[in-house]
């Protein structure tokens, strides 16, 4: 069975006997964040059905972003997007950048990545017209602490968004659960 099949086959065991909370006239879940609490962290499976829970965060209490390695590449990125639309949109005032141990990012280096991307078929042409963000973005990583502190520091120092904002910088450990705080907004 394609993973498109098993996905929709639990759908539907899931929506047949969808728990009351989930409901769209539950009162208690919002689109608006009921901590005013934005989250910004890596894409790693292990950090799924994980992170929120070991934070002690529940469905409608936090907005999430995820990216790989959590990092900010540009002043009007995806992620200051984001942040733009929970800040002004939604009432976030805090937001945490939640960094891991073992992160991948820390491994990849630009020219393996573009020699993955040439392998599959990518045009060397199409590397090329995004070389130099490509390789601020994907050589810019190599120790989760480190990043965790630029992020904050991009976020915190970003002119599209409001200086009353809190920004915290965590590292999580995904074997354990564990948070360590390295920046206290």
């Amino acid at each position: 069975m394609a993973l498109l099949e098993q996905i929709l086959e639990e759908n539907d065991k899931f929506t047949a006997s969808l728990p009351e909370s989930y409901l769209h006239r539950n009162d208690k879940v919002s689109k608006y964040p009921a901590r005013q609490l934005a989250i910004y962290t890596c894409m790693d499976t292990r950090l799924v059905d994980f992170l929120e829970p070991a934070m002690g965060i529940s469905r409608g209490e936090a907005k999430v972003i995820k990216a790989a390695g959590n990092m900010i590449t540009g002043p009007f990125d995806e992620v200051i997007r984001s942040l733009m639309v929970a800040v002004y949109e939604l009432g976030v005032t805090e937001i945490m950048v939640v960094g891991h141990e073992d992160c991948g990012m820390q491994h990849s280096t630009s020219e393996s990545l573009k020699k993955r991307m040439l392998e599959r078929g990518i045009k060397p042409e199409a590397i090329t017209e995004i070389e130099s963000e490509f390789s601020r973005w994907v050589d810019a990583f190599h120790h989760p602490r480190e990043n965790v502190e630029k992020t904050v520091a991009a976020i915190k120092n970003n002119p599209l968004l409001p200086q009353d904002i809190i920004v915290h910088g965590l590292l999580f450990c995904p074997d354990t659960g564990r948070l360590e705080v390295v920046v206290h907004g």
